[in-house]
């Protein structure tokens, strides 16, 4: 595992960019308008574009907790 050899998990969403663009990229999914954000144009979110990819990914994760909760409580 040479690979993440140079990795402090210490670091992970350890600054207010990182988890701004986590947020956005969480609430874009999660929420039922469209998004408002264009990455390539927000300074913010384009620095720490990672962070705002793993927020989606996180977000549709919790779409399906949701959709498993909804259906286990009415059908």
């Amino acid at each position: 595992m040479d690979f993440l050899k140079g990795v402090k998990p210490s670091t992970f969403l350890s600054t207010h960019e990182e988890w701004h663009a986590f947020v956005e990229g969480f609430c874009d999914v999660l929420c039922l308008w469209p998004p408002r954000c264009h990455c390539e144009r927000s300074e913010a979110i384009s620095s720490e574009y990672h962070y705002y990819v793993f927020g989606r990914a996180t977000g549709v994760i919790a779409w399906f907790v949701i959709a498993k909760i909804v259906q286990e409580a009415f059908f």
